[in-house]
């Protein structure tokens, strides 16, 4: 199996789990990612998606580039002011799942 590398694209899946009451304002908040995000360089994908059984879980499928890309990623300022919303929106921490693309 290869190894990760630095120049090896970075793709995961993070979880979020609205807070009770949080369900709309955690997908709107989500929702506003997906553009800007969608524009940096180095961004191959930024999927958003919900689970069909259990409302106010998101799952936010993300591909990028290589190391680098990413990092850029979580200091813009989009991902900054959404950071600073996690107390507020999220019910449990952010789940960051690492995946490595076998096929």
């Amino acid at each position: 199996m290869p190894a990760q590398t630095e120049t090896t694209p970075v793709i995961n899946i993070a979880v979020l789990k609205a807070r009770p009451g949080q369900r709309v304002a955690l997908a709107a908040a989500l929702i506003e990612l997906v553009a800007p995000t969608r524009d940096e360089q180095g961004c191959l994908d930024y999927t958003l998606f919900e689970l069909a059984d259990e409302p106010g879980t998101f799952y936010m499928r993300e591909s990028f580039a290589d190391q680098g890309a990413f990092q850029v990623h979580i200091a813009t300022p989009h991902f900054k002011a959404f950071q600073r919303r996690f107390d507020e929106l999220l019910g449990a921490p952010l789940r960051l799942i690492g995946l490595r693309k076998l096929a």
